[in-house]
């Protein structure tokens, strides 16, 4: 399963530290004051305020992308590959739209695998192929058999509790303990922590979608010939139509706001500067020195995709694993 269990691992480790990192600022709560401040209070509103988040999410990610339900007649390609892909996943079809954005990419959303949906732009459908296309769906599926969605729910509960706690105890009345306001710049930098972990889960969840799109039949240079070609369509994209999109295009395939950045990249990897990424290309990258650079990395953590010449280096693993 192409390492799977080396993600899930560190997925699970990270998600252990967060709710150690939660532990640990609760001991020291309790510990100086007690409980008079109401822990389980700021867990009942954190979870109460996620779970509306998750029951809404769908209808707000469809409403800012401008997502309308895509018919068979128009799509009868994209429903053919969405539904072996779903057979592959052994996941419920899910529902298939088309978003109203001139941005190229594609996107899954939902609460859950049973009442998924992915959505495919208009421009999307002009740029790739149908084996990128293929690939890319094949990577939103795989966010789809992951139940990324409540993933998302469950890890972005941990930061929110520590913001809390830090904005009561910081601007708390309560003089007579000094302790408060030290435990709310730890709950504070337990919140920062928090929301840098959610995001290193996130570049994981990438990851793990493009090994479930090669897992699913798809060629991994023909995601990374997609990715490619993403790059180049969202630095052609308009820039205030990516702002409007909002912090939904996290959503995406790929980050758009890095275009220019990922087409340099890919240009070194593109090594007979055909504009694809081919099988070649992979090997050859299988077997170069190249290497992210710290200011890459650097970036990387404030990001929610993986680097991109991380994410391809992995594809041209998966792609030698896959063929030897």
């Amino acid at each position: 399963m192409h390492g799977h269990w080396k993600l899930r691992l560190r997925q699970w480790a990270v998600m252990f530290l967060m709710f150690i990192i939660l532990y640990a600022l609760v001991f020291v709560i309790t510990y100086f004051i007690g409980y008079r401040m109401g822990i389980g209070f700021y867990f009942i509103v954190s979870m109460g305020i996620i779970f509306i988040q998750y029951l809404l999410g769908p209808n707000i990610v469809k409403h800012t992308m401008k997502v309308r339900p895509l018919n068979r007649e128009e799509a009868p390609n994209i429903y053919k590959i969405v539904e072996e892909l779903s057979s592959e996943a052994n996941v419920p079809m899910p529902k298939i739209g088309l978003s109203e954005i001139n941005i190229p990419n594609a996107f899954a959303y939902g609460r859950s695998k049973r009442n998924g949906n992915i959505a495919i732009t208009r421009p999307i459908l002009g740029l790739l192929d149908m084996n990128e296309l293929k690939a890319v769906l094949g990577h939103e599926m795989g966010h789809i058999k992951h139940n990324d969605m409540i993933v998302t729910t469950i890890v972005s509960v941990v930061p929110m509790i520590c913001y809390y706690i830090a904005i009561s105890f910081m601007f708390s009345e309560d003089d007579d303990n000094n302790a408060t306001f030290l435990i709310g710049i730890l709950g504070y930098a337990a919140y920062i922590l928090g929301q840098f972990l959610v995001l290193l889960i996130s570049r994981l969840r990438e990851y793990y979608a493009d090994e479930a799109s090669v897992d699913f039949g798809n060629s991994p240079a023909a995601l990374a010939s997609a990715l490619y070609k993403l790059s180049y369509g969202a630095v052609n994209s308009n820039e205030q139509e990516i702002k409007d999109a909002g912090t939904a295009r996290a959503l995406f395939a790929n980050d758009v706001n890095n275009g220019k950045k990922d087409i340099s990249t890919f240009r070194q990897i593109d090594f007979d500067g055909d504009g694809k990424i081919s099988d070649e290309d992979l090997r050859e990258l299988y077997s170069s020195n190249m290497d992210s650079s710290f200011l890459s990395n650097f970036k990387e953590v404030f990001s929610t995709h993986p680097d991109t010449l991380k994410r391809v280096k992995r594809l041209a693993e998966l792609d030698h694993e896959k063929y030897n």
